[in-house]
């Protein structure tokens, strides 16, 4: 059983993979995740290359009702072979590959919301915005501000 990180670590993993397929980073996911699985074994690597090829090719054959849901799906089961590695090994093996997979996670999935960027809002009136890691704000108000 692993812990709520290493759970939510493996979630980031299949959102990045279903984010990449079909996108210019997809080559470069793609390998990343068959030598993360690889291990070292080119065998391994290859098996888990056909499985991105699979899920790429699914996400590319839906129509637009259906294409949530198949993300949905392939996330889920990205999850879930993320969250397999994890639990077959321990130890040092263990944390060389959560570090691979933050890594690839860091590397390949957006940003959380509130993070990188505003998108699709409105707005009437004096705005300030603030957005990005480690920002410092100061406010003043009055008349001395």
């Amino acid at each position: 059983m692993l812990d709520e990180a290493l759970t939510m670590l493996a979630a980031a993993g299949g959102t990045a993979v279903v984010q990449a397929a079909g996108t210019e980073a997809w080559t470069g996911l793609r390998q990343a995740v068959g030598r993360l699985f690889g291990r070292g074994e080119e065998e391994h690597s290859g098996r888990t290359e056909e499985r991105l090829d699979g899920t790429a090719a699914a996400l590319e054959a839906v129509g637009q009702e259906e294409a949530e849901q198949v993300r949905l799906r392939q996330a889920v089961a990205w999850q879930t072979r993320f969250e397999d590695l994890l639990a077959g090994v321990d130890g040092q093996e263990r944390t060389l590959v959560v570090h691979e997979l933050r890594a690839l996670v860091q590397e390949y999935a957006p940003s959380p919301a509130g993070e990188g960027g505003v998108s699709g809002n409105t707005f009437n009136g004096p705005t300030a915005i603030q957005s990005g890691n480690h920002n410092r704000q100061v406010n003043r108000f009055g008349p001395g501000a």
